[in-house]
């Protein structure tokens, strides 16, 4: 939850209270290996720690594409962009 915080998450509140009801339903050891999906990937949306949970349960463990960083990128620069639309 701290990198929901951090990632700018909107009503975390809601999705404390979400993660604490799956952890009734599933066990906490389900929706914390879930969280770190959620954190690694940056998919913090609504029902997107139920999706992972749902993903798991369903035998699949592959996790979520994660995005590339700035360093990972393929992209070279966004110059060739710049008069795009203008």
């Amino acid at each position: 939850m701290i990198a929901a915080a951090a990632a700018g998450t909107t009503k975390l509140r809601r999705k404390v209270a979400e993660a604490t009801v799956l952890a009734k339903l599933h066990g906490p050891e389900a929706v914390d290996e879930a969280l770190a999906v959620a954190a690694d990937a940056g998919r913090f949306g609504d029902g997107d720690l139920a999706a992972i949970l749902a993903h798991h349960r369903s035998g699949n463990v592959i996790a979520f594409p994660t995005r590339a960083s700035e360093q990972q990128s393929l992209q070279r620069s966004t110059r060739s962009w710049e008069g795009f639309g203008a």
